[in-house]
C-alpha cells in the first residue's frame, strides 16, 4: 500500500482578494490519471466501480424522470480539525457556519441565490441534501461531531491525515480541516475511488476555505459545497476525467473541446471559468452556467436539477456505501435522527494568561441540544457571574482563578468547572540576578511558575527523580504523553530595569525513543507581561538530545546526560516585567528535564565569542540583503537564523561547517517587511544575537 498514491479529486482555490489575483487551478484530473497509469491494478478496480456506478446512475435518472424524489437525504458529518496550535484550529462556530452555508447551497437558500441569472433560475435545484454534525461517535458515545488532533501533518494536508483518525466512511462523511490542503483549497475522493480504497474516503479543506466567519469569508466558503459535489459523484462543470481513456481538460483552456461532457444533461457545454463572468459564453451557448457550484468562478452557488438527480443516484448506490449514510438506522446510530439532548457542558476562551485589567471572552461549547439557560461563575472576575452565552470578563488582581459553567436545555442540567483556568500575571517583577533550582518551589501553578497545557496529556511537573543540583527539577512525562503534545511554562515577572549585558543559562536533559522523533524545546522572553515575544533558544530532534535513544522511560543518571544552554538577553527586554516562557512540543520522544535556571551578567558562557570574533552586520539598516561578517578562530558548525520581534523564525541558513578565518554570508532580506529583526548565530547551544533593521 505504501506504493499506492492517493486517488483523489482536488479543487484548487487561491486565497481570495478583492483585486484580480490569479487563482490556482485544479490538479485533480492530472493526479488521478497519473495514479491510474502508475497502478494498473488499482485503475482496473476503479474503472469497474465507476462503470457500475454510472450504469446505476443512468437507470436512476430514467426512473427519477417518472417520479422525482422529494425526500431529504440527511448525511451525518464528522469534522476532524488537524492542527498544530495555529489558526487552522478553527472554532466550533466556524464549523457550524460551514455546514450552514453548504446546506443553503444544496437547498436553494444561499444568501446570494437572488443573484443567479434568469437563464438558470428555472433549473436551480433544491437538492434535498442536508448535512448534520454527528451526535454519537462510532462507539455510541456522545460527541459534538468535532475532533481536534494536533499533528504536523496539518501543513501537508494530503491523504496521510486520514491515518490519524477516520470514522467508518459508510456511516459518516469525514471532513478534515488543515492548515494547508496539499497547496489547494481542498480535495475529495470520488465514490469509485473510495470504494476501491475506503481508508481514503473523505474531504480535506484548508481552514480558510470553510464557512463565512473566522479565518474564511463568504467568497471562499464555496469550496465545501464544491468538494461535497465530488463526494456525491459530480464532475467539474466543463467535464473532466471520467476514468476510461484517462483524458483530461484543464479549466478555462481556450483550445478545449466543447463536446467533452460532465455527464449532466442540463449544464451547458463550457470550457470553465476562473472568474465571475456572468455573461460568459465559451462554447456557443447563449450564456454559460458560471454560477454552478462545480465551476471555479468563486461565485459558484447553485446546483442544477440534473446535478441533483446525479447526486441522489450516488446516494442510492452501494458504491462506497453512500446508500447507508442516510438510512434511518444509521441516522439513529450517529445521533442525527432527532434533536439530541444536552450531553456535555464545556467552554473555551480567547486567552488564559493576561495582565491585570485585561479581558477574557468566554464561549459556550456545550453539546448537544439547545441550551436554554447559562449560569457562569468567575472567581476573581468582574462580573463574578453571567447568564449570557459568551460573556466578557475583566480581571484586576494577579492570581490563578477558576471558571464554572452550568447549562440546561430544559431536560438535562450539566456543569463544567475548570480549576486555575485563568492566570492574571503580575506586572511588577522580582529583581535580578534571577536563579531557580526548584528546591523551594511547591507548585508550578502558584505565584512563581505557571503551566499552560495546550493538550489533554501530561504537562510540566516538579520531580525529585532527577536533578543537576539539589534534589528537584521540572520535567514532562513525555514518554507516556500523547503524540504532538504541546506545553508552556511561564516564570514570574522579573524586573530587569537598569540591567546591562545580562545572560541566561539553564540545564536540560532529553532522550528520544528512536531517531525519527522530532521533539522541540523553545525558550522565549515575554516583554512586559504579555507583550512582544523574543526567541532565545530553539532546539529539536537530534540537536536536542543529551543522551542516546531509550526505549524505556528516560531519567538522566549522570552529569554527562545534562547539557548547558546559554544566550544573551537583548537590552529591549530590560523592563520591569519581563518573563520566561519554556515551550515543549512532543513528537513521540522521551522525557524532558530542566534545572538550574540563571539570569545574570556572568550566567555560564554568554555566547560563543571564544570561537567567533567580531560579528558585523552591514548595511544596517538593510534593504534587499544584509551581509554577516565574522572571524572564526577554528572550524565550527554554525546555525544562522533571523527572527522577528515576536520570536518567529523568518529566515534560516542551514547548519554548515564554516572554516577558520574570515567569513562573509549574505542574508536575503528582500521579502521582509520594514521593521526590527534579530540575527542569531549559534553553535546549537550558545548564541550571539545582533539586531538588524529593515527599511524600504
Amino acid at each position: 500500500m505504501n506504493k499506492i498514491y492517493l486517488i483523489i479529486s482536488l479543487i484548487a482555490f487561491n486565497r481570495f482578494v478583492f483585486s484580480q489575483e490569479e487563482l490556482k487551478h485544479c490538479g485533480a484530473d492530472e493526479m488521478r490519471i497519473s495514479t491510474l497509469k502508475q497502478n494498473p491494478e488499482i485503475a482496473k478496480a476503479v474503472i469497474k466501480r465507476d462503470k457500475v456506478l454510472e450504469d446505476f446512475t443512468q437507470n436512476f435518472i430514467k426512473d427519477a424522470s417518472k417520479s422525482p424524489s422529494t425526500a431529504t437525504y440527511i448525511i451525518p458529518v464528522v469534522f476532524h480539525i488537524i492542527h498544530n496550535y495555529g489558526p487552522e484550529n478553527i472554532s466550533d462556530a466556524q464549523i457550524k457556519d460551514a455546514i450552514d452555508i453548504a446546506n443553503k447551497t444544496f437547498n436553494k437558500t444561499h444568501p446570494n441565490t437572488s443573484s443567479i441569472i434568469p437563464a438558470f433560475q428555472g433549473i436551480h435545484a433544491n437538492c434535498d441534501i442536508e448535512l448534520r454534525l454527528a451526535a454519537k461517535d462510532p462507539n455510541g458515545n456522545c460527541t459534538s461531531g468535532i475532533n481536534r488532533i494536533a499533528s504536523p501533518l496539518t501543513s501537508s494536508g494530503d491523504h496521510r491525515v486520514k491515518n490519524l483518525i477516520h470514522w467508518p466512511p459508510t456511516k459518516y462523511l469525514n471532513v478534515y480541516v488543515v492548515a494547508n490542503a496539499a497547496g489547494l483549497a481542498g480535495h475529495a475522493v470520488w465514490p469509485g475511488d473510495a470504494d476501491t480504497i475506503p481508508l481514503w474516503d473523505g474531504i480535506v479543506l484548508s481552514h480558510n476555505y470553510i464557512g463565512t466567519i473566522g479565518t474564511s469569508n463568504l467568497t471562499q466558503s464555496v469550496a465545501f459545497a464544491h468538494e461535497c459535489g465530488h463526494y456525491f459523484n459530480l464532475q467539474h462543470i466543463w467535464g473532466g476525467n471520467n476514468v476510461p481513456g484517462f483524458y483530461y481538460y484543464p479549466c478555462a483552456d481556450p483550445a478545449k473541446d466543447c463536446n467533452i461532457d460532465d455527464l449532466v444533461a442540463d449544464t451547458p457545454p463550457t470550457i470553465g471559468w476562473v472568474s465571475c463572468n456572468l455573461s460568459g459564453a465559451s462554447c456557443g451557448n447563449t450564456v454559460d452556467n458560471v454560477q454552478n457550484a462545480m465551476d471555479y468562478s468563486y461565485c459558484n452557488i447553485m446546483f442544477t436539477q440534473g446535478q441533483k438527480t446525479r447526486m441522489q443516484a450516488c446516494l442510492n448506490s452501494p458504491i462506497a456505501g453512500r446508500n447507508n449514510l442516510w438510512q434511518t438506522a444509521n441516522l439513529i446510530a450517529t445521533g442525527v435522527y432527532t434533536t439530541s439532548t444536552l450531553c456535555n457542558a464545556d467552554f473555551t476562551s480567547d486567552k488564559k494568561v493576561i495582565c491585570p485589567g485585561n479581558q477574557i471572552k468566554y464561549t459556550n461549547t456545550s453539546y448537544n441540544g439547545t441550551v436554554t439557560a447559562y449560569a457562569w461563575t468567575f472567581s476573581g472576575g468582574s462580573p463574578a457571574t453571567s447568564s449570557v452565552a459568551s460573556p466578557t470578563v475583566t480581571y484586576a488582581t494577579p492570581g490563578s482563578y477558576s471558571v464554572g459553567l452550568t447549562v440546561t436545555d430544559g431536560t438535562s442540567t450539566l456543569t463544567a468547572v475548570k480549576q486555575n483556568y485563568v492566570s492574571v500575571q503580575t506586572t511588577t517583577g522580582i529583581g535580578y540576578p534571577f536563579t531557580e533550582s526548584f528546591e523551594a518551589v511547591i507548585t508550578l501553578n502558584g505565584s512563581e511558575w505557571l503551566t499552560n497545557n495546550l493538550d489533554t496529556s501530561n504537562t510540566w511537573q516538579l520531580t525529585n527523580a532527577a536533578a543537576t543540583s539539589g534534589s528537584k527539577a521540572i520535567m514532562i512525562n513525555n514518554f507516556s504523553s500523547t503524540l504532538n503534545n504541546k506545553d508552556e511554562l511561564y516564570s514570574r515577572a522579573i524586573n530587569l530595569t537598569g540591567a546591562t549585558a545580562l545572560n541566561i543559562s539553564f540545564k536540560y536533559a532529553f532522550a528520544r525513543k528512536d531517531t525519527s522523533n522530532k521533539d522541540q524545546l523553545q525558550v522565549f522572553f515575554i516583554q512586559n507581561c504579555t507583550g512582544s515575544i523574543i526567541s532565545r533558544f530553539n532546539m529539536s530532534g537530534a540537536a536536542l538530545e543529551t543522551a542516546s535513544p531509550k526505549t524505556s522511560a528516560f531519567f538522566p543518571a549522570s552529569a554527562s546526560e545534562w547539557k548547558l544552554a546559554s544566550a544573551t538577553i537583548p537590552s529591549a527586554l530590560y523592563t520591569t516585567g519581563s518573563r520566561l516562557k519554556f515551550v515543549f512540543s512532543g513528537n513521540g520522544g522521551n522525557n524532558i528535564f530542566i534545572d538550574d535556571i540563571n539570569m545574570s551578567v556572568d550566567a555560564s558562557v554568554n555566547d560563543i565569542s571564544e570561537d567567533v570574533q567580531v560579528v558585523i552586520l552591514f548595511p544596517n539598516p538593510a534593504n534587499d540583503n544584509c551581509k554577516i561578517s565574522f572571524n572564526l578562530l577554528k572550524p565550527k558548525n554554525l546555525f544562522i537564523k533571523l527572527f522577528d520581534v515576536l520570536g518567529k523564525e523568518v529566515e534560516f541558513l542551514k547548519n554548515e561547517l564554516y572554516g577558520e578565518g574570515q567569513q562573509t554570508i549574505i542574508l536575503n532580506t528582500a521579502a521582509l517587511n520594514t521593521g526590527i529583526y534579530f540575527m542569531q548565530l549559534s553553535d546549537g547551544l550558545r548564541a550571539i544575537t545582533k539586531q538588524v533593521v529593515i527599511t524600504r
